[in-house]
Protein backbone atom coordinates (compact mmCIF):
# COMPACT_ATOMS: atom_id res chain seq x y z
CA UNK A 1 0.00 0.00 0.00
CA UNK A 2 1.53 3.32 -0.69
CA UNK A 3 -0.63 5.67 1.75
CA UNK A 4 -2.09 5.75 4.93
CA UNK A 5 -4.03 8.75 5.60
CA UNK A 6 -4.84 9.33 9.39
CA UNK A 7 -7.17 11.58 10.48
CA UNK A 8 -8.27 12.23 14.07
CA UNK A 9 -11.33 14.23 14.47
CA UNK A 10 -14.01 15.18 17.21
CA UNK A 11 -17.35 16.30 16.46
CA UNK A 12 -16.96 17.02 12.24
CA UNK A 13 -19.90 15.76 10.94
CA UNK A 14 -20.55 18.56 8.08
CA UNK A 15 -16.53 18.20 6.70
CA UNK A 16 -16.19 14.42 6.51
CA UNK A 17 -17.99 13.30 3.30
CA UNK A 18 -16.72 15.98 1.51
CA UNK A 19 -13.13 15.51 3.25
CA UNK A 20 -13.68 11.76 2.19
CA UNK A 21 -14.26 12.80 -1.59
CA UNK A 22 -11.69 15.23 -2.32
CA UNK A 23 -9.06 12.80 -0.85
CA UNK A 24 -10.19 9.62 -2.99
CA UNK A 25 -10.54 11.78 -5.86
CA UNK A 26 -6.76 12.72 -5.24
CA UNK A 27 -5.60 9.21 -4.50
CA UNK A 28 -7.81 7.73 -7.82
CA UNK A 29 -6.18 10.63 -10.41
CA UNK A 30 -2.64 9.46 -8.88
CA UNK A 31 -3.56 6.40 -8.80
CA UNK A 32 -2.23 5.14 -5.15
CA UNK A 33 -3.13 2.46 -3.57
CA UNK A 34 -4.56 3.66 0.15
CA UNK A 35 -6.48 3.90 2.81
CA UNK A 36 -8.15 6.30 4.93
CA UNK A 37 -8.25 5.37 9.10
CA UNK A 38 -11.06 8.00 10.73
CA UNK A 39 -10.65 8.02 14.76
CA UNK A 40 -13.13 9.42 16.32
CA UNK A 41 -12.11 10.93 19.68
CA UNK A 42 -15.59 10.77 21.22
CA UNK A 43 -17.73 12.61 18.90
CA UNK A 44 -21.31 13.11 20.27
CA UNK A 45 -22.84 13.91 16.99
CA UNK A 46 -23.37 12.28 13.49
CA UNK A 47 -19.50 12.09 12.80
CA UNK A 48 -19.33 7.75 13.67
CA UNK A 49 -22.34 6.90 11.61
CA UNK A 50 -21.02 8.97 8.71
CA UNK A 51 -18.01 6.80 8.77
CA UNK A 52 -19.74 3.99 8.97
CA UNK A 53 -21.54 4.49 5.55
CA UNK A 54 -18.37 5.66 4.25
CA UNK A 55 -16.61 2.44 4.62
CA UNK A 56 -19.44 0.55 3.58
CA UNK A 57 -19.33 2.57 0.34
CA UNK A 58 -15.62 2.39 -0.01
CA UNK A 59 -13.34 -0.30 1.32
CA UNK A 60 -10.14 1.79 1.62
CA UNK A 61 -11.92 3.64 4.71
CA UNK A 62 -11.39 2.49 7.91
CA UNK A 63 -12.44 3.75 11.51
CA UNK A 64 -11.84 3.67 14.79
CA UNK A 65 -13.90 5.10 17.37
CA UNK A 66 -12.54 6.13 21.13
CA UNK A 67 -15.36 5.23 24.40
CA UNK A 68 -14.63 9.11 25.40
CA UNK A 69 -12.50 11.58 24.63
CA UNK A 70 -9.01 10.92 25.11
CA UNK A 71 -6.94 13.77 22.79
CA UNK A 72 -5.17 14.26 19.83
CA UNK A 73 -2.32 12.32 20.82
CA UNK A 74 -3.65 9.08 21.65
CA UNK A 75 -5.70 9.32 18.53
CA UNK A 76 -2.78 9.70 16.33
CA UNK A 77 -1.07 7.07 18.40
CA UNK A 78 -4.41 4.41 17.70
CA UNK A 79 -4.08 5.25 13.64
CA UNK A 80 -0.14 4.70 13.78
CA UNK A 81 -0.85 1.74 15.28
CA UNK A 82 -2.99 0.36 12.30
CA UNK A 83 -1.32 2.33 9.97
CA UNK A 84 0.42 -0.27 6.63
CA UNK A 85 1.31 2.23 4.09
CA UNK A 86 4.34 2.96 2.85
CA UNK A 87 3.87 6.64 3.78
CA UNK A 88 1.56 8.23 6.22
CA UNK A 89 -0.21 11.18 5.77
CA UNK A 90 -1.83 12.70 9.16
CA UNK A 91 -4.00 15.67 8.35
CA UNK A 92 -7.28 17.52 10.30
CA UNK A 93 -10.71 16.74 9.52
CA UNK A 94 -11.74 20.59 9.16
CA UNK A 95 -10.99 20.90 5.58
CA UNK A 96 -8.06 23.66 6.57
CA UNK A 97 -5.29 20.90 5.36
CA UNK A 98 -5.77 20.80 1.38
CA UNK A 99 -5.42 16.67 0.15
CA UNK A 100 -4.03 18.05 -3.45
CA UNK A 101 -0.86 18.51 -1.23
CA UNK A 102 -0.65 14.31 -0.72
CA UNK A 103 1.59 13.40 -3.95
CA UNK A 104 3.92 16.34 -3.11
CA UNK A 105 4.39 14.85 0.09
CA UNK A 106 4.84 11.23 -0.75
CA UNK A 107 7.43 12.28 -3.53
CA UNK A 108 9.36 13.89 -0.87
CA UNK A 109 8.99 10.63 1.08
CA UNK A 110 9.78 8.26 -1.57
CA UNK A 111 11.77 10.14 -3.96
CA UNK A 112 13.61 12.65 -1.78
CA UNK A 113 14.52 9.83 1.25
CA UNK A 114 13.22 12.03 3.65
CA UNK A 115 12.07 10.73 6.93
CA UNK A 116 9.62 13.16 7.84
CA UNK A 117 8.14 16.14 6.10
CA UNK A 118 6.17 18.81 8.03
CA UNK A 119 3.53 21.31 6.86
CA UNK A 120 4.43 24.87 6.81
CA UNK A 121 0.75 27.05 6.93
CA UNK A 122 3.33 30.40 5.77
CA UNK A 123 0.08 31.43 4.99
CA UNK A 124 -2.94 31.50 7.31
CA UNK A 125 -6.33 32.59 7.73
CA UNK A 126 -6.73 32.22 11.67
CA UNK A 127 -7.54 35.79 13.81
CA UNK A 128 -4.13 37.35 14.27
CA UNK A 129 -4.32 38.08 17.61
CA UNK A 130 -5.38 34.61 19.01
CA UNK A 131 -3.65 32.26 17.01
CA UNK A 132 -0.88 33.93 14.88
CA UNK A 133 1.10 35.71 16.96
CA UNK A 134 1.34 33.24 19.95
CA UNK A 135 1.77 30.38 17.37
CA UNK A 136 5.00 32.07 16.25
CA UNK A 137 5.97 32.83 20.12
CA UNK A 138 5.57 28.71 20.53
CA UNK A 139 7.48 27.34 17.08
CA UNK A 140 10.21 30.24 18.29
CA UNK A 141 10.37 28.46 21.59
CA UNK A 142 10.35 24.86 20.41
CA UNK A 143 13.15 25.44 17.50
CA UNK A 144 15.33 27.00 20.53
CA UNK A 145 14.59 24.31 22.87
CA UNK A 146 14.72 20.98 20.34
CA UNK A 147 17.17 22.19 18.01
CA UNK A 148 14.65 20.81 15.10
CA UNK A 149 14.72 23.55 12.69
CA UNK A 150 10.81 23.86 11.72
CA UNK A 151 8.64 26.52 11.22
CA UNK A 152 5.51 25.29 12.43
CA UNK A 153 5.63 22.57 15.01
CA UNK A 154 1.76 22.63 14.64
CA UNK A 155 0.48 21.84 11.60
CA UNK A 156 -1.61 18.61 11.52
CA UNK A 157 -0.46 18.18 7.64
CA UNK A 158 2.10 15.78 8.08
CA UNK A 159 4.08 12.45 6.06
CA UNK A 160 5.92 10.48 7.46
CA UNK A 161 7.89 6.80 6.57
CA UNK A 162 5.94 3.99 7.73
CA UNK A 163 8.87 3.14 9.84
CA UNK A 164 8.72 6.47 11.79
CA UNK A 165 5.65 6.02 13.07
CA UNK A 166 6.49 2.34 14.04
CA UNK A 167 9.59 3.53 16.20
CA UNK A 168 7.85 7.13 18.60
CA UNK A 169 5.47 6.57 21.03
CA UNK A 170 2.67 9.75 20.86
CA UNK A 171 1.25 10.35 24.62
CA UNK A 172 -0.13 13.03 26.47
CA UNK A 173 -0.10 16.12 24.39
CA UNK A 174 2.84 15.33 22.74
CA UNK A 175 1.36 15.60 19.00
CA UNK A 176 2.74 18.93 18.28
CA UNK A 177 6.59 17.50 18.91
CA UNK A 178 6.59 14.36 16.71
CA UNK A 179 9.13 15.58 14.79
CA UNK A 180 11.17 16.23 17.70
CA UNK A 181 10.37 12.43 19.03
CA UNK A 182 11.30 11.26 15.26
CA UNK A 183 14.44 12.90 15.96
CA UNK A 184 15.19 11.73 19.15
CA UNK A 185 14.42 8.15 17.54
CA UNK A 186 17.30 8.69 15.15
CA UNK A 187 15.33 10.00 12.49
CA UNK A 188 17.15 13.30 11.18
CA UNK A 189 16.21 13.58 7.59
CA UNK A 190 13.26 16.21 8.50
CA UNK A 191 12.21 18.79 6.30
CA UNK A 192 9.52 21.08 5.33
CA UNK A 193 6.66 21.64 2.84
CA UNK A 194 4.74 25.29 2.22
CA UNK A 195 1.48 24.17 2.12
CA UNK A 196 -1.50 25.64 1.36
CA UNK A 197 -4.36 26.77 4.42
CA UNK A 198 -7.56 27.33 4.02
CA UNK A 199 -10.04 29.27 6.61
CA UNK A 200 -12.58 27.10 8.27
CA UNK A 201 -15.43 25.96 6.34
CA UNK A 202 -17.94 24.43 9.02
CA UNK A 203 -18.45 24.85 13.15
CA UNK A 204 -15.74 26.25 15.46
CA UNK A 205 -12.49 25.58 16.92
CA UNK A 206 -12.35 22.80 19.27
CA UNK A 207 -8.71 24.17 20.51
CA UNK A 208 -9.05 27.17 23.00
CA UNK A 209 -6.34 29.32 24.13
CA UNK A 210 -5.12 26.95 26.52
CA UNK A 211 -3.53 24.49 24.06
CA UNK A 212 -0.64 27.32 23.83
CA UNK A 213 0.12 27.08 27.44
CA UNK A 214 -0.23 23.24 27.53
CA UNK A 215 2.39 23.40 24.82
CA UNK A 216 4.58 25.35 26.50
CA UNK A 217 4.46 23.31 29.63
CA UNK A 218 4.86 20.18 26.93
CA UNK A 219 7.60 21.66 25.25
CA UNK A 220 9.40 21.50 28.70
CA UNK A 221 8.73 17.90 29.46
CA UNK A 222 10.18 16.62 25.82
CA UNK A 223 13.18 19.18 26.66
CA UNK A 224 13.56 17.12 29.68
CA UNK A 225 12.99 13.89 28.22
CA UNK A 226 15.33 14.29 25.01
CA UNK A 227 18.16 15.26 27.26
CA UNK A 228 17.76 12.84 30.55
CA UNK A 229 14.62 10.88 29.72
CA UNK A 230 17.16 7.79 29.38
CA UNK A 231 19.38 8.92 32.24
CA UNK A 232 17.88 10.68 35.18
CA UNK A 233 20.25 10.13 37.50
CA UNK A 234 22.32 12.04 35.38
CA UNK A 235 20.26 14.85 36.34
CA UNK A 236 18.80 14.19 39.72
CA UNK A 237 21.87 12.63 41.22
CA UNK A 238 24.29 15.94 40.04
CA UNK A 239 21.80 18.15 41.89
CA UNK A 240 21.58 15.79 44.52
CA UNK A 241 25.38 15.56 44.71
CA UNK A 242 25.71 19.15 44.66
CA UNK A 243 23.16 19.90 47.63
CA UNK A 244 24.82 17.16 49.81
CA UNK A 245 27.91 19.24 49.17
CA UNK A 246 26.98 22.50 50.13
CA UNK A 247 25.38 21.05 53.37
CA UNK A 248 27.90 19.29 53.95
CA UNK A 249 30.19 22.44 53.67
CA UNK A 250 27.98 24.19 55.97
CA UNK A 251 28.09 21.45 58.44
CA UNK A 252 31.90 21.18 58.84
CA UNK A 253 31.81 25.53 59.21
CA UNK A 254 29.38 25.03 61.81
CA UNK A 255 31.94 22.53 63.77
CA UNK A 256 34.94 24.17 63.67
CA UNK A 257 33.66 27.51 64.10
CA UNK A 258 32.04 25.57 67.51
CA UNK A 259 34.99 23.79 68.38
CA UNK A 260 37.56 26.29 68.02
CA UNK A 261 36.68 29.93 67.54
CA UNK A 262 33.11 30.29 69.57
CA UNK A 263 32.45 27.71 71.54
CA UNK A 264 30.37 29.51 73.81
CA UNK A 265 28.31 31.43 71.63
CA UNK A 266 24.89 30.73 70.59
CA UNK A 267 23.82 26.70 70.15
CA UNK A 268 24.26 25.79 66.62
CA UNK A 269 20.07 24.84 65.97
CA UNK A 270 20.05 28.84 66.60
CA UNK A 271 22.10 29.55 63.75
CA UNK A 272 20.85 29.91 60.23
CA UNK A 273 23.86 28.41 58.47
CA UNK A 274 22.41 25.07 60.40
CA UNK A 275 19.03 25.27 58.98
CA UNK A 276 20.74 26.01 55.76
CA UNK A 277 22.94 22.76 56.01
CA UNK A 278 19.69 20.80 56.85
CA UNK A 279 17.49 22.00 54.10
CA UNK A 280 20.10 21.29 51.58
CA UNK A 281 21.67 17.98 52.89
CA UNK A 282 17.62 16.90 52.94
CA UNK A 283 17.15 17.86 49.14
CA UNK A 284 20.15 16.68 48.32
CA UNK A 285 18.80 13.07 49.21
CA UNK A 286 15.55 13.69 47.79
CA UNK A 287 16.98 14.25 44.47
CA UNK A 288 19.44 11.12 44.41
CA UNK A 289 16.57 9.09 45.00
CA UNK A 290 14.59 10.99 42.82
CA UNK A 291 17.35 9.99 39.99
CA UNK A 292 17.30 6.51 41.66
CA UNK A 293 13.84 5.64 41.33
CA UNK A 294 13.84 7.48 37.86
CA UNK A 295 16.51 4.68 36.49
CA UNK A 296 14.84 1.85 37.80
CA UNK A 297 10.90 2.59 36.57
CA UNK A 298 13.10 2.97 32.87
CA UNK A 299 14.23 -0.72 33.39
CA UNK A 300 10.77 -1.71 34.61
CA UNK A 301 8.25 0.29 32.34
CA UNK A 302 5.62 -1.72 29.94
CA UNK A 303 4.41 0.02 27.45
CA UNK A 304 0.14 0.29 28.49
CA UNK A 305 -2.82 1.27 26.44
CA UNK A 306 -3.57 4.96 27.00
CA UNK A 307 -7.16 5.07 25.03
CA UNK A 308 -10.18 2.72 25.16
CA UNK A 309 -11.44 1.41 21.99
CA UNK A 310 -15.72 1.17 21.43
CA UNK A 311 -15.43 -0.16 17.75
CA UNK A 312 -13.38 -0.20 14.51
CA UNK A 313 -14.11 -0.94 10.74
CA UNK A 314 -12.38 -2.51 7.92
CA UNK A 315 -9.29 -3.81 9.67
Amino acid sequence: MNISVVIPLLNEEESLLELHDWIARVMQSNRFLYEIIFIDDGSTDTSWNIISTLSTTNPNVKGIRFLKNFGKSQALHAGFKKAIGDVIITMDADLQDNPEEIPELYNLIIKDGFDLISGWKKKRYDNKLTKNLPSKLFNWAARKTSGVQLNDFNCGLKAYKNAVVKHIDVNGEMHRYIPVLAKNAGFIKIGEKVVLHQARKYGETKFGAERFVNGFLDLITIWFLSRFGKRPMHLFGALGVIMLFVGFIFTIYLGIDKMFFNPYGRLITERPQFFIALTTMLLGTQFFIAGFLGELILRTKKDSKRYLVNEELNF
